[in-house]
């Protein structure tokens, strides 16, 4: 994925960006940011995206300006005007500390109790607020924009003048999604909560940004990268009072959001220097990556050094998973041991000069390529035929329908319920080979092919029963108490699947065994001693007695589902 997101807590979460931030950098100009002519150690200044800003003071912040640590503070860590210091609606919320949490916790326990048992639950209650750890109140939402490995080797090794092209690629590429997530995902809820009330999904009147460039990963290889930080205080459309994004469709959104970056990037490239794309395998767990076609394999190993620290990390983790469950991990827990293993195999960050660092990488892949790097970097970017684009009226409605229906399938083949944002991925991905005109084509036509998709699938959410109030009912005529692309589908296909499963379960024609064989086998150690529990044994013999030709035991990761029956 080439672009992920975090969650940015209240307080002095925000100053992570600044601690890599060159100091007295006034004179470079900000629309032209990472030149080779950078000097000074650490990355450039951040500067301010999102139509949002308007809403700040009397609206003189301008898109790409510089913002400072003061305004940062006052609105990232403060919940305020990062000009004027008036607050923005309801100050975050504080959450109690874990020791406070303990001890209220702790008075509600019963005098009565034996003190014995009074310690044991006391050290429970201790282990479990510990565990939870302090909860901080959602200040923004960072989105870091990278770029494909291979793009970052050659804005690594390239030209100055190159090297700008590249970065205004990017940049372009990055406010072309703000405003995506300004169009589709950004939005408040109003209402109350409870028996009598009601919350409505509102627009806001977009977002507050800021974005800090980064070039190098931990390891100091070349990655071309930004952060966004999109601040959680949004002013409502409907009112014009300022309060929180509703955090769901950002986190829904994140792989849609990255796939189309990918495809918005390549399409600005393309146009600039007329790139040809390809595809590369990264493995069962993944999906294939799209690189420049030019840039091998070899180079983007060689600039992969992280990577390759995570891989190796990852391995082992599950190895330790299979040693302790007897069976491998399922994608989705394979996701979790990646992102364990990036943490553990994260190094200390340490700031280094831009000039510094490109002599390094020019050196590098100048023994991995076996020539001069910059000079092969022209030879890549030197096509001299731009590869065709496509405009949003040069796709036939059927061939639309068949892409929709692609993704459909596709889609179907991983998951067995999607939403509107799984399917804006998967048909992202199926775009990715084809170059729009521009990116106002690219997003007409992948909205196209998500709506071709949704009529392909089986909606399983229920039709809403009672026609909202004017106010409340979004421009499509859908109502605002049903958050925006939350309806759930699937297939017809999975549907029968499901009916198969269910009537085989509740065939009783399969062989039994004998309770008194499997008590006997349940009470016998395996050969490292081990037995099994009260709980395995007895859904060992609920399974052995049952009769049914499908049955299904259901626990959760680690609880021994594996080795009960094996």
């Amino acid at each position: 994925m080439t672009v992920s997101m975090r969650v940015m807590s209240a307080g002095d979460g925000y100053k992570y960006l600044l601690k890599s931030v060159a100091a007295g950098d006034g004179d470079r100009s900000l629309s032209t940011p990472l030149t080779r002519y950078y000097a000074e150690e650490g990355n450039p200044p951040g500067f301010w995206l999102g139509s949002g800003i308007a809403g700040f003071g009397e609206g003189e912040l301008a898109a790409h300006s510089e913002v400072s640590e003061t305004q940062l503070q006052l609105l990232v860590g403060m919940g305020r005007d990062p000009l004027t210091g008036e607050p923005l609606g309801r100050a975050y919320q504080q959450f109690a500390p874990v020791a406070e949490r303990i001890e209220d916790r702790t008075k509600k326990l019963s005098p009565s109790l034996d003190p014995s048992y009074r310690a044991e639950l006391v050290a429970e209650i201790e282990a479990e607020e510990k565990e939870r750890g302090t909860r901080k109140a959602v200040a923004a939402f960072d989105y870091t924009f990278s770029v494909p490995k291979s793009v970052s080797a050659i804005w690594a090794v390239a030209d100055a003048g190159t090297q700008s092209l590249i970065v205004a690629a990017h940049h372009a590429a990055v406010a072309e999604l703000v405003e995506l997530i300004e169009q589709e995902v950004a939005a408040t809820r109003v209402g109350a909560t409870g028996n009598d009330g009601a919350v409505a999904q509102v627009d806001v009147l977009g977002v507050a940004a800021t974005a800090f460039d980064h070039y190098d990963s931990r390891s100091h290889d070349p990655q071309l990268h930004t952060h966004v930080v999109i601040s959680n205080k949004v002013k409502t459309a409907q009112d014009g009072k300022w309060r929180a994004l509703d955090s769901r469709p950002m986190h829904r959104a994140v792989v849609a959001i990255s796939e189309m970056y990918n495809a918005v990037l390549a399409d600005h490239l393309t146009r600039t220097f007329g790139l040809e794309w390809e595809t590369r395998d990264r493995g069962r767990d993944r999906n294939p990556a799209w690189e420049i076609a030019g840039v091998s394999d070899e180079l983007i190993t060689e600039f992969s050094t992280r990577t390759k620290f995570i891989e190796v990390e990852k391995n082992l983790l599950i190895d330790a998973y299979v040693a302790k469950h007897g069976r491998q991990p399922s994608p989705r827990i394979v996701l979790k041991l990646r992102a364990q293993a990036t943490l553990a195999t994260r190094p200390e960050k340490d700031v280094r000069s831009l000039a510094d660092l490109t002599a390094e990488w020019r050196q590098r892949a100048t023994q991995v390529l076996g020539e001069d790097a910059t000079t092969w970097t022209r030879v890549v970017i030197s096509s001299e035929v731009l590869p065709a684009t496509v405009r949003a009226d040069d796709l036939p409605l059927d061939v639309i329908e068949q892409i929709g229906w692609t993704v459909t399938m596709m889609v179907g083949e991983k998951r067995s319920t999607w939403t509107r944002w799984n399917l804006h991925a998967e048909a992202s991905r199926q775009l990715m080979g084809l170059r729009f005109a521009s990116t106002m084509d690219r997003k007409a036509i992948t909205g196209m092919v998500v709506d071709a998709a949704e009529q392909a699938s089986l909606r399983l959410t229920p039709p809403e029963l009672a026609l909202s109030p004017a106010l409340f009912r979004r421009t499509d005529g859908s109502s605002r108490f049903r958050p925006y692309a939350s309806t759930v589908f699937s297939s017809e296909d999975l549907l029968k699947a499901e009916d198969r499963l269910l009537a085989r379960a509740d065939k009783t024609t399969a062989p039994t065994i004998a309770l008194e064989t499997v008590e006997a086998i349940t009470r016998k150690p395996d050969k490292k001693g081990r037995s099994l529990g009260a709980d395995q044994a007895a859904a060992l013999t609920a399974i052995a007695m049952s009769g049914r030709v499908v049955d299904v035991l259901v626990g959760p990761a680690g609880a021994g589902n594996t080795t009960c029956c094996v």
